[in-house]
């Protein structure tokens, strides 16, 4: 098992999990942060810390199709480790449903890591 990031996360961005995570698994994106499947230990300290209930264990519902996006991704952005600015719109995209079409396969530049 492993916890995925799904796309509740896009244009929201809040990064309240990056600094629960004990191995530092998080990629991040220009609008969404992404786990590495391999890092991830399964420990789920990050799963309540999202404020839109971006992360899931990927035994739950559809986030098994989420775990390659994942893994993709976080083989392409730079890893974050500390919390950074959230986007100052974040508010307004939280309750947004079914947010793919936002999806940017740009890196983030937060500087964070």
């Amino acid at each position: 098992m492993t916890y995925i990031v799904n796309d509740a996360c896009i244009k929201c961005k809040y990064m309240d999990c990056i600094e629960v995570c004990p191995v530092d698994c998080f990629y991040e994106g220009e609008n969404m942060l992404v786990i590495h499947p391999d890092e991830c230990i399964d420990c789920g300290v990050c799963e309540p810390e999202c404020p839109v209930e971006a992360i899931l264990p990927d035994t739950e519902g559809n986030a098994s199709e989420w775990v390659e996006h994942n893994r993709s991704f976080s083989e392409q952005w730079p890893n974050i480790t500390r919390m950074g600015t959230p986007p100052a719109d974040a508010d307004a995209w939280k309750d947004v449903p079914d947010k793919m079409q936002h999806f940017s396969p740009n890196p983030g530049t937060s500087g964070e890591s």
